[in-house]
């Protein structure tokens, strides 16, 4: 019977991928009537206290959540792959659109020092990934290490935000997409999108975006191993425009044109810093490909750190060129590199700049629907999502249903929304994951069940928190007094004594196997503080939407995510497809008989 069963698996597995059922949407027993449901709200409280102080472990993560994707992703990718995804993955409408748009807008040619901290922010995170995405080699990226280290409601937040990031993400990229194309094909601007009656903001429809979305998400739901040949010689081109906008662009430097530096003073900077710190985001898809990595320990630090490094040079090189070519009060907040070398008589570079960000973008859109769709994944095995999304296909290796389900939501955001909305929107949600990260990694370096002492663990928790609402005091100062200093006196030796605190008076109880964080805890305890700092300097609005959104996800975390992923915890759902192999084998074993 057990031959018969394994056969009836492989059958079942083959032919039914596509599925569409109730059960494939929600297996577990809370939804499988409607008294069960009510049941479970009933027992809501508790269920939650159980889901808050609820922790998953590595071999989970590794083992049991992977399977429930029934087919496993292909390990094809090496260091090499890693670097040129990084490459691809964050560079694109960041320094194309965002540096323009913020030069002109908050930071004048202060701008190369916008790039410079959140670029600093950037690989203080980088760090963070790298060592998580050693250790725990899941497709899950922040997902699957938050849910080790601060538990399964932390991972929601996070679940949910990585999930608003990755659509609001692919929207902005996509709607700069058209931008750039509107400057390859000399038309006026906003040529290209339909004029609607609709409120400022959202009154400019873009079809074009929404074809290059689902164009760039067929490509990575056919084979991760050819999207990489792809964003191969994609960046390989975008690379030769990059080096000829750096040299093309300080060849036509006026230095008269960096006067004023400071025009919007250092609050500007810090202010642009938070926008362009979208410029940096995607470097965590790279963590996300851990599982289709040949060699996680070696491939990840290498394809994280190099590319990196390499970009945040070329960020700040690109910026300062750019405001030596033009003057920031002339600089074009829509297509800023094509206008700036058209200003200095280079017109036919103005062609060859937007070839060179569609290719950008493109790459990033393409990456981005790999790193996507795998963090979507990971957080469907978990059930938060229907565990549908955790599918993987059993010929592309490629999970085809979460992908879709970023791409079709990206595209109805791209549709509507402009992409001063969508970036300050951004850069709240990605600066306070990145802040979840550092803090889950302290955790995971001076924490560790069955080993540390309750006294231990009060003095962590005391220093953590000390760390945490210094770096909110400081950011909250800076926002309300950017001219004050009293306020720094007391909260920046305030961070140092939490910091200090954690490194002399809490033991460390995990070392790394193979790669680390260096300067625990000063790294990640800084890494809270600039993320912090940088959310503190957006404006009012961006957390509005950002607090809109959370509390429609809180909504849907208590009514269905909640019950779900405990139900996934205390074993309480069953998988269609085994189910369905279960009854196939039976039914044969009766036909034996």
């Amino acid at each position: 019977m057990g031959s018969s069963m394994e056969g009836s698996k492989a059958e079942f597995q083959r032919r039914s991928y596509w599925r569409w059922s109730k059960e494939d949407f929600f297996p577990e027993e809370s939804f499988k009537s409607w008294p069960a449901y009510v049941s479970a709200l009933g027992q809501t409280h508790r269920r939650f206290r159980d889901r808050f102080v609820g922790r998953s472990d590595d071999a989970t993560e590794l083992g049991d959540l992977r399977r429930q994707s029934v087919n496993d992703m292909k390990r094809c990718l090496t260091w090499w792959d890693l670097t040129w995804f990084g490459f691809g993955s964050v560079i694109g409408a960041g320094i194309f659109v965002l540096t323009g748009q913020e030069a002109h807008d908050h930071a004048g040619p202060a701008i190369v020092l916008s790039y410079v901290a959140s670029g600093i922010s950037a690989m203080l995170s980088v760090f963070c990934y790298t060592e998580f995405a050693v250790e725990i080699p899941v497709a899950g990226g922040s997902f699957a290490y938050l849910r080790v280290e601060l538990g399964d409601f932390a991972a929601f937040i996070a679940a949910a935000n990585l999930i608003l990031e990755s659509i609001i993400g692919s929207a902005a990229v996509a709607r700069s997409w058209t931008s750039y194309l509107t400057s390859l094909l000399n038309l006026p601007k906003n040529s290209l999108r339909i004029h609607t009656n609709l409120a400022k903001d959202y009154n400019l429809l873009d079809p074009i975006a929404v074809l290059v979305l689902f164009a760039t998400a067929t490509i990575a739901m056919i084979s991760t191993k050819k999207t990489s040949y792809f964003n191969w010689i994609a960046s390989a081109v975008h690379t030769v425009v990059i080096a000829f906008v750096i040299v093309a662009g300080f060849a036509h430097a006026e230095p008269t044109n960096l006067k004023p530096f400071l025009p919007f003073g250092a609050q500007g900077v810090f202010q642009a810093a938070a926008i362009v710190y979208f410029a940096y985001g995607g470097f965590d898809n790279i963590a996300t490909m851990a599982e289709e990595t040949r060699n996680p320990s070696r491939d990840i630090p290498l394809g994280l750190l190099g590319s990196m490094s390499v970009i945040t040079a070329i960020y700040c090189l690109m910026a300062l060129s750019l405001s030596m070519m033009q003057k920031y009060t002339d600089i074009d907040t829509d297509a800023a590199y094509s206008v700036a070398f058209k200003s200095v008589g280079m017109k036919w570079a103005q062609y060859l700049v937007a070839l060179g960000a569609l290719k950008g973008m493109t790459t990033v859109l393409l990456v981005g629907a790999l790193g996507q769709a795998r963090y979507t994944t990971h957080i469907a095995r978990s059930h938060i999502i229907p565990p549908l999304f955790a599918l993987v296909h059993p010929k592309t290796g490629t999970p085809i249903y979460a992908t879709l389900l970023i791409t079709i939501s990206s595209a109805c955001i791209a549709l509507f929304s402009s992409l001063n909305v969508l970036a300050s929107l951004l850069s709240v949600s990605t600066l306070f994951i990145f802040m979840m990260m550092a803090t889950a990694l302290l955790v995971r370096r001076y924490y560790r069940r069955d080993v540390s002492t309750p006294r231990d663990l009060h003095k962590l928790v005391i220093c953590l928190l000390v760390i945490i609402a210094s770096s909110t005091g400081i950011s909250a100062y800076w926002g309300l007094r950017p001219h004050g200093w009293i306020g720094y006196v007391i909260l920046v030796p305030l961070w140092v004594a939490g910091t200090l605190g954690l490194q002399l008076f809490v033991p460390q109880c995990r070392t790394p196997k193979v790669w680390g964080v260096p300067l625990v805890p000063w790294l990640p305890s800084l890494s809270i503080a600039t993320n912090l700092f940088l959310m503190g300097s957006l404006e009012s609005k961006a957390f509005l939407r950002f607090g809109i959104c959370s509390g429609i996800m809180l909504i849907y975390y208590l009514l269905f995510g909640l019950h779900a992923t405990y139900d996934m915890a205390h074993g309480q759902y069953q998988r269609p497809d085994l189910a369905e192999a279960e009854r196939k084998a039976a039914a044969g074993a009766g036909g034996e008989a």
